[in-house]
C-alpha cells in the first residue's frame, strides 16, 4: 500500500470528527424549528446548486418515500408554489444568485424559505424563515482555506481534529447527514418504518 492510498483512512475519520463536532454544535431551536416546518409542510420544494443540488435531490427522494408532496425546483413537472408551501434550499454561502432569486419569489408568493447553510449572516439568511447553520469548520466560506488546503495537499501540515476536504466538500458532506437525519426523525414521528418507504420505491426500473 502506498503512502497517499494509506491517507484514506485518516481523511475519513478527520471528516467523521467534523461530523461529530457539527452535531455537538449544532442549535436545537434550529433543528427544531427545521423538522417541524417539514413535518407540517403541505408541499416542499427543493433547491440547490451544483453539488448542493445533488443533495437536495437526494432529501427530495427521501421525503417522496415518506409519503411528503414533495418536487424539486426547476424540474418541468413541478407546479406552481403556492402560500403556505415551504421551499427548502441547501446552500453553503447563502449567496448564490440563482437560489437567492428563488427565495425572494417564493416569499414573494407568501410561502416559506428554509435553508440549511455554513454560514451565519448572507443574502438568504436575511430571507429565510427557518434557517440550520451547520457551521463552516474549515473556513472555506469565510474565505480563508486557501492556505490551509495548500498545506494539507503537499503534506506541510496535518490535523487529526480540522476537516480535510476540498472547497464546499464538508458543507455537503454534513447537509447529507443532516438531511438523512432528519428523515429518520420524521420515520419516527409518522410511525412509519422500511417496508412502508419501500413500497414507494419506483417500481419501473
Amino acid at each position: 500500500m502506498t503512502e497517499e492510498s494509506s491517507d484514506i483512512p485518516l481523511f475519513m475519520e478527520e471528516m467523521a470528527e467534523s461530523i461529530r463536532q457539527t452535531t455537538a454544535g449544532l442549535d436545537k431551536d434550529q433543528t427544531s424549528a427545521f423538522f417541524r416546518r417539514i413535518l407540517d409542510a403541505k408541499r416542499i420544494y427543493v433547491a440547490g446548486a451544483g453539488r448542493s443540488g445533488l443533495i437536495a435531490r437526494a432529501f427530495a427522494m427521501r421525503l417522496l418515500h415518506l409519503g411528503f408532496d414533495v418536487y424539486v425546483v426547476g424540474e418541468t413537472v413541478t407546479p406552481a408554489l403556492q402560500p403556505g408551501d415551504t421551499l427548502v434550499v441547501i446552500s453553503g454561502s447563502g449567496e448564490t444568485q440563482t437560489m437567492a432569486t428563488y427565495s425572494r419569489t417564493v416569499k414573494d408568493l407568501g410561502g416559506i424559505v428554509c435553508l440549511i447553510t455554513a454560514t451565519a449572516d448572507s443574502t438568504m439568511n436575511r430571507l429565510a424563515d427557518c434557517i440550520v447553520n451547520l457551521g463552516d469548520l474549515t473556513g472555506y466560506y469565510r474565505g480563508d482555506t486557501s492556505t490551509f488546503e495548500q498545506r494539507q495537499m503537499t503534506g506541510q501540515y496535518r490535523s487529526a481534529s480540522a476537516a480535510f476536504a476540498p472547497l464546499g466538500t464538508m458543507f455537503e458532506t454534513l447537509a447529507l447527514v443532516f438531511s438523512d437525519a432528519v428523515i429518520s426523525a420524521l420515520m419516527e414521528a409518522k410511525k412509519e418504518g422500511a417496508p412502508e418507504l419501500k413500497g414507494r420505491l419506483t417500481n419501473m426500473e
